[in-house]
């Protein structure tokens, strides 16, 4: 098994934008896994009937977190509408978290629902995809750090040797001082094509880039402060 090879105990399963909002895949995922699995849905707060799966759903399956994307502009969460605040509402009385896969220039949107539902988890994936954005509009995710119940993950992290070719490690050091290692989660490295090597290598990367920390918090980053959020033990 990849997560044994990888030396990985736990794992949240992340819902990816393909499958819409058809949780089955999702569903057989958290089933196989067990006790060391537990998973994110995703949904749309303006498809009509979508919401409506919620509450089911989180009697079968073991969520964290529903997830919202603002990615592809002709797919944009109802920002400023009643649906996106229902989203949030549900996620709320479920216990879950809310968890934003998004652009830079599209997190002012998401703002005031981080602020009015102060005791909802927000997850910000994937660093809040820095280099997909101006300087100025990603300092807007930076500054979410003065929100308690902001969590960044670092995931998805960028090469320098592709596009736009930037160096993510002053990002990191960044947000690690502006988050702090109790608000930060490391996620990534397993895919279709993934070994146990390089689930492993992909870890080991990360950990490579939050040198400037002591073990203790590059031990929070990479394991401990999921395990705190999400309840995984054994």
């Amino acid at each position: 098994m990849c997560m044994d090879e990888a030396g990985v105990d736990f794992a949240v399963v992340v819902h990816p934008e393909p499958y819409q909002d058809d949780h089955r895949y999702l569903e057989h995922c958290l089933a196989v896994g067990g006790k060391r699995l537990k998973g994110t849905a995703l949904f749309f707060s303006d498809r009509r009937g979508s919401l409506e799966k919620l509450p089911t759903l989180t009697k079968r399956a073991d969520l964290v977190a529903v997830r919202v994307h603002a990615y592809a502009p002709d797919r944009l969460p109802p920002f400023g509408k009643p649906e996106l605040r229902r989203l949030w509402q549900m996620a709320t009385d479920l216990g879950l978290a809310v968890q934003l896969h998004f652009e830079p220039r599209y997190a002012p949107g998401f703002e005031p629902l981080i602020r009015e539902f102060r005791e909802t988890r927000v997850i910000i994936d994937h660093l809040g995809r820095p280099f997909q954005g101006t300087p100025d509009e990603h300092a807007v995710v930076v500054n979410w750090s003065r929100y308690p119940n902001t969590i960044m993950k670092m995931a998805s992290i960028p090469s320098n040797t592709s596009y736009p070719h930037r160096d993510i490690a002053p990002v990191i050091k960044q947000l690690t001082e502006c988050y702090g290692a109790d608000r930060m989660i490391y996620g990534g490295g397993f895919g279709a094509d993934a070994t146990g090597e390089s689930y492993r290598a992909a870890f080991d990367r990360a950990e490579s880039l939050l040198g400037h920390l002591g073990e203790a918090d590059r031990a929070k980053i990479l394991g401990g402060t999921a395990v705190r959020l999400f309840g995984f033990s054994g």
